[in-house]
């Protein structure tokens, strides 16, 4: 493999480079490979096409000679592109290094399938690539490896993760003839946490509706990690999720504080108390919501007193959770209390408060530390606080 000789950059030529690339949209790639040399994985923005017209088309990418993945895929002779969607940039920090999964291994952030030559494909990636290397050349600190396309990954759906101005960010149409429509109307780009955003984010822009000020609401839905990580990273403006290990690089701002409670189906023989201890739920099948923090902080009510509660099923899905307790398999907790008294399948629920006296949870407006907001988010900020009354 060819090497180009280092020579001394000038400096402010380096920096002008430097801030003129950084103006340039990139897509946002994870490379993996995986063969004798190890499994390894890297995100990198320096990806483009070669030659569709070549005998199996070409491509290239540009990874750092400090990173482990850069010899591994050499040496492994394969390696594959996984272009991530524009929710995907928690993939994309945990292999760029700014974020660690609880066991330390970068490839547990998501879900992996394997292709032809044997490299790791990310299972639900907006595309990838994978490749046999044709060549490799180290120019400066990267080294520039070709590759031969074996095999080609679409989704028929989704857009891409860009990264530009030192921020993730996604595309979006220009359309000219409504160019002049749109500049009446302000951008919104929001994290929600996925159980309470569905019940405030609607009635916020009937608000803001009715005050004849159009949103242009860009979301981002999910538990809290994936809110939390949109934030750090840039992906949105505002967030609207539980006051759980924030940070310093967050402020957060109390809206409204959501105490627990029983939720039953109608015909429970525990229905007909008018509130429920702690105790007498313990023995009694649970359905668990789990998702960060809400798992977290129901079980903390039972080990406070001392008491363990006989989970039956645990479930990510706050609809979910609302199907079983409804198809008599159990009780839950939860704090969000939808308007609606029956489940998805049309099966009636009850609510009984706690009689234990326990920890509410607080529901915050979400920033990063000291970031300024445009017209749309303070005005979307402001019809918040009115709903809460703050």
């Amino acid at each position: 493999m060819a090497e180009v000789p280092d020579t001394m950059p000038d400096p402010a030529l380096r920096q002008r480079f430097l801030n003129g690339m950084g103006l340039a949209a990139c897509t946002v790639n994870v490379v993996t490979t995986e063969g004798a040399a190890g499994r390894h994985g890297v995100t990198v923005s320096a990806m483009a096409s070669v030659s569709a017209d070549t005998s199996r088309p070409t491509l290239l990418v540009c990874v750092h000679h400090m990173s482990p993945a850069a010899q591994a895929i050499i040496d492994n002779g394969i390696f594959c592109v996984n272009v991530l969607r524009d929710d995907q940039s928690f993939i994309s920090d945990c292999f760029a290094g700014r974020y660690k999964t609880a066991d330390g291994n970068k490839f547990s952030c998501t879900s992996w399938t394997t292709l032809a030559t044997g490299a790791p494909r990310v299972v639900d990636a907006l595309a990838a690539f994978d490749c046999r290397i044709l060549s490799a050349q180290k120019i400066g600190t990267h080294h520039v490896i070709i590759g031969s396309v074996e095999e080609i990954f679409a989704l028929d759906r989704g857009s891409p993760l860009i990264y530009a101005n030192r921020a993730y960010g996604t595309p979006s149409r220009i359309d000219n003839g409504r160019a002049q429509e749109a500049q009446s109307v302000e951008s919104v780009r929001l994290g929600a946490f996925h159980t309470f955003g569905p019940h405030v984010v609607p009635q916020v822009l009937r608000r803001l509706a009715a005050k004849g000020q159009q949103i242009d609401l860009k979301l981002v839905e999910g538990d809290h990690r994936r809110v939390l990580e949109a934030i750090k990273a840039g992906d949105v403006d505002l967030a609207l999720m539980y006051d759980f290990n924030l940070g310093d690089q967050i402020e957060a701002e109390l809206l409204t504080e959501l105490q627990p409670y029983v939720l039953l189906a109608e015909n429970h023989p525990l229905a007909k108390e008018s509130s429920l201890s702690l105790a007498a739920l313990a023995s009694e099948p649970l359905i668990l919501l789990e998702p960060p923090p809400s798992g977290e902080y129901f079980l903390s009510l039972f080990s406070e007193r001392s008491l363990t509660p006989n989970i039956r099923f645990r479930t990510a899905s706050f609809e979910m959770a609302r199907g079983l307790v409804a198809g008599g398999f159990g009780y839950s907790l939860l704090s969000t209390k939808p308007a609606a008294t029956m489940s998805y399948d049309g099966n009636a629920l009850v609510t009984r408060p706690l009689s234990d006296a326990t920890r509410s949870s607080q529901v915050v407006l979400a920033r990063r530390a000291g970031a300024t907001l445009g017209a749309g988010a303070e005005a979307f900020a402001a019809e918040c606080r009115g709903l809460f009354g703050v």
